[in-house]
């Protein structure tokens, strides 16, 4: 009774070993050389091997072998039907048939081969009525027979080893899976940015004087959001935003976008539909950025309420809409227009002071003129906003303090800062 007790014992202890090593998140290979030597090890068995059925293969792959070769591959052929028939065929003896038709076909192919290699017992795998492969079992290594109870030790065993190949199997494709899906969800972003940016040029053509001005707004705005923290897909939201900002032109008639001179009151209300007229076009589609019908509708509505169409203030009007506005106004004072020329750096940083917190969001002025003075005083090797500005625009020594000195003013840390100092 002892001795059956300390057997039953170390049974448990091996099973419990063999348990946690299939559940760590190893190594596939490892976990399936480990599990095998737990199994050897349980029973003192000389050698062994595990080897896998591919699903749609006859042929087995081996993944882990003990005892007969580190370097030799154990190759077996199993049909489907066979695989069907040996299901719950539990420990086979070689030699044995037990009247099993499948393992008699089995044998006549490979018992030659596996008594050459010392392997006594073939025992299937099975997980969810499906065989994953088989482990080939060798003598022990005191020379005794198999006993009844140590067929039940092995038929546990390999059933875990069995559902952690399965398992570690499923992970994979899984994971395959979730790689896949995340190319074709990369590819549709791709796609949808593409179209975009190729729509934003198709509305930019009827203006023959603004080409490239939607590209600008949407990087514009993408810099400012990076800037202010934004988490990634909302700052490629803000950017298709800025992109799609005027698509209401669509609807406004080319005389009037393209007049050469400043338009009359009549041609203003006109032109002024646009905001409005572009939440009714891209209301209807299914954006991955809720808020571009919104950005699009308020980016002409200004923080103390005298903007268009709906007049709203503060914090009444989208955050992203406050983003764009200003990307749209600081590209219109930076380009240069039928009627007008590029404003000069000094009188567009004179602009954003008279209005921040008139026309202007502070939180956004601030953000893109921190991200402006990065790129001027080589902070950030990316020179995006000065490229788009173009060559003899910025002359850093008069923008930088320029823009230090109105970074200071709109932040209440620096201000804070400076007076504490004085």
């Amino acid at each position: 009774m002892e001795s059956k007790t300390k057997k039953l014992i170390h049974t448990f202890g091996a099973l419990a070993d063999l348990g946690q090593e299939i559940a760590k998140t190893s190594e596939f290979s490892e976990m399936v050389r480990t599990s095998l030597h737990l199994l050897l090890g349980t029973l003192a068995i000389r050698r062994g091997a595990v080897v896998e059925c591919v699903s749609g293969q006859e042929c087995t792959e081996c993944l882990a072998v003990w005892g007969v070769g580190d370097d030799y591959q154990v190759r077996l052929t199993l049909t489907l039907p066979e695989r069907a028939a040996i299901l719950n065929a539990g420990v086979c003896a070689l030699g044995i048939a037990d009247g099993n038709p499948a393992w008699t076909a089995f044998l006549s192919r490979h018992q030659a081969e596996l008594q050459r290699l010392g392997i006594d017992l073939v025992v299937p795998m099975v997980t969810r009525g499906e065989i994953t492969g088989l482990v080939l079992l060798g003598g022990k290594a005191s020379g005794q027979a198999f006993q009844p109870d140590d067929f039940e030790v092995i038929c546990a065993m390999v059933r875990h080893v069995g559902v952690g190949i399965h398992t570690h199997r499923l992970l994979e494709q899984i994971e395959h899976r979730a790689e896949e899906n995340k190319h074709l969800y990369e590819n549709l972003r791709t796609i949808y940015r593409d179209t975009v940016r190729a729509f934003a040029a198709a509305i930019d053509i009827k203006d023959k004087y603004t080409q490239g001005h939607s590209e600008r707004v949407g990087k514009y705005s993408e810099i400012i959001a990076r800037e202010l923290g934004w988490p990634e897909e909302a700052v490629e939201g803000i950017a298709i935003a800025g992109y799609l900002h005027d698509i209401g032109k669509l609807i406004v008639e080319r005389d009037i976008i393209n007049a050469p001179y400043k338009i009359d009151a009549k041609a203003s209300i006109e032109l002024n539909r646009h905001p409005a007229a572009g939440f009714e076009i891209l209301s209807p589609i299914h954006h991955p950025y809720a808020d571009i019908p919104l950005t699009a509708k308020y980016h002409h509505e200004r923080i103390d309420g005298r903007g268009y169409p709906d007049g709203l203030s503060g914090d009444q009007i989208p955050f992203g809409a406050r983003i764009v506005a200003l990307a749209d106004s600081f590209d219109a004072m930076t380009t240069d227009r039928p009627y007008k020329t590029r404003r000069s750096f000094e009188d567009v940083i004179e602009d954003f002071r008279r209005n921040t917190g008139k026309q202007f969001d502070g939180l956004v002025v601030l953000a893109f003129c921190r991200s402006l003075l990065k790129e001027i005083s080589g902070q950030t090797a990316e020179r995006r906003i000065m490229k788009m500005l173009g060559k003899n625009y910025l002359n850093s020594d008069r923008a930088i303090p320029l823009l230090t000195e109105l970074i200071a003013e709109l932040d209440p840390n620096e201000q804070s800062a400076a007076a504490g100092s004085a």
